[in-house]
């Protein structure tokens, strides 16, 4: 047949070309619930939100430290709010869980060789969290002057 008697309509009016149905599983909107690998993964992608609050709230205390002394006292009447306080507790935990999963993934997005082998993953973790732990006891080692 060629493509004009294709595109013509057939003479018997019943008929209709045939047009498969694709088979689509209809799949729950928690479809990441099922397994922890899953919502590892959502937890992760989720708290880049928050990563980027905290992002934002510094921002905005360095703006209101620049401001001024008046300024600053009233970021810091905005910021003892329980809505504000609230939301930079949940900020807390999403971004450690941000840097804890990326800490973990880290051997897997660097491969890192000395002498011709691998680095172990261990080791490669292993130093993110002991930097971590240096630039925390540094920091409270300031802030706190113990």
């Amino acid at each position: 047949m060629t493509e004009k008697q294709l595109r013509e309509k057939p003479e018997n009016p019943d008929y209709q070309t045939y047009h498969p149905r694709w088979y689509r599983p209809s799949v729950s909107t928690y479809w990441w619930l099922h397994r922890g690998t899953y919502v590892a993964f959502i937890l992760r992608e989720v708290s880049a939100i928050f990563v980027a609050w905290f992002v934002v709230y510094l921002l905005m205390l360095l703006h209101a430290v620049s401001q001024g002394a008046e300024s600053y006292l009233q970021f810091l009447d905005w910021s003892g709010g329980v809505g504000i306080l609230i939301l930079n507790i949940v900020t807390l935990i999403f971004v450690l869980i941000h840097a804890v999963t990326w800490f973990n993934l880290a051997p897997q997005a660097m491969a890192v060789r000395l002498g011709g082998k691998r680095v172990p993953d261990v080791l490669i973790s292993g130093s993110n969290y002991a930097a971590w732990a240096l630039v925390s006891a540094f920091l409270v080692w300031i802030l706190v002057g113990v």
